[in-house]
């Protein structure tokens, strides 16, 4: 399996997985011009993909993806919630409506040789999931838009071979920044955002020995900074109940406008 994030931050988010045979995008909160300047970076197309995984309807996972939809004929995924949510506020401007295909938390479903699993996570949307996806004896997952984690969260997240986990703001960044009240108590609270806190928390409980490569996602423009993030974590993994330490792994930053290494699996 090949993984990689393409665009990743407040602003806009897209990753890609794929074996093979099979490429996916999960979200497509970047423009459609981006997108498709983002697949020729690794080297893909956009009429190669077989599907876009939608994790929830906030214009920052779905921007581009009306664009993709109707110029490509791309096959989208998505919870029922999901799915109303963008389709009866017309957020996608007119797409053929059998494009879509509705999938339901903890059940598995296949994409040519990818086997998926959505789950849920805590946010602010209709039915927002996050997906991890599988082949033969390898996973990757993408959580990110989750106000807290618990362990339902850390079971689905366990024996990964490379994870893109939320690392979205620092907490005193956020607390004396300029964003008004009601908006910080929003991202603080327990269907918000995770703080690059919890982030290293939530990555500590799931490492093992044989992770490929950690992307820390999903980063504040305005109350976040790249070595701020991958700072936290790293001490956090150390200091935390396990067996290993920050720089044990490779942990990286998911950068907002450009795609990251590819992680191959």
């Amino acid at each position: 399996m090949n993984f990689c994030s393409i665009a990743s931050g407040s602003s806009g988010n897209c990753i890609f997985a794929g074996t093979e045979h099979t490429s996916v995008l999960i979200d497509a909160g970047i423009s459609g011009k981006k997108v498709v300047a983002g697949l020729k970076e690794i080297d893909r197309k956009p009429e190669e993909l077989d599907a876009i995984l939608i994790t929830h309807e906030h214009s920052d996972h779905i921007r581009g993806l009306g664009v993709l939809a109707r110029k490509y004929g791309i096959p989208v995924y998505c919870s029922a919630g999901t799915k109303h949510e963008m389709l009866s506020n017309h957020m996608l401007g007119t797409v053929d409506e059998t494009l879509f295909h509705e999938v339901t938390p903890d059940q598995h479903f296949l994409i040519q040789d990818l086997d998926v699993l959505p789950f849920r996570v805590s946010h602010d949307a209709a039915e927002p999931v996050a997906y991890r996806l599988s082949h033969e004896e390898k996973s990757v997952a993408v959580a990110t838009d989750l106000g807290y984690y618990d362990d339902y969260v850390v079971d689905h997240l366990q024996q990964l071979d490379a994870v893109l986990i939320e690392s979205n703001h620092d907490i005193n960044m956020l607390q004396v920044g300029r964003y008004p009240y009601y908006l910080k108590q929003r991202i603080l609270g327990l269907k918000g955002h995770l703080s690059n806190d919890n982030a290293g928390r939530l990555v500590g409980e799931i490492l093992h020995e044989n992770m490929k490569g950690i992307l820390l996602g999903h980063l504040s423009q305005e109350n976040n900074l790249e070595d701020l993030a991958l700072m936290t974590v790293t001490e956090e993994i150390t200091l935390g109940d396990n067996p290993f330490k920050g720089t044990d792994f490779p942990i990286r930053i998911a950068g907002r406008d450009h795609p990251s290494e590819m992680i191959a699996v």
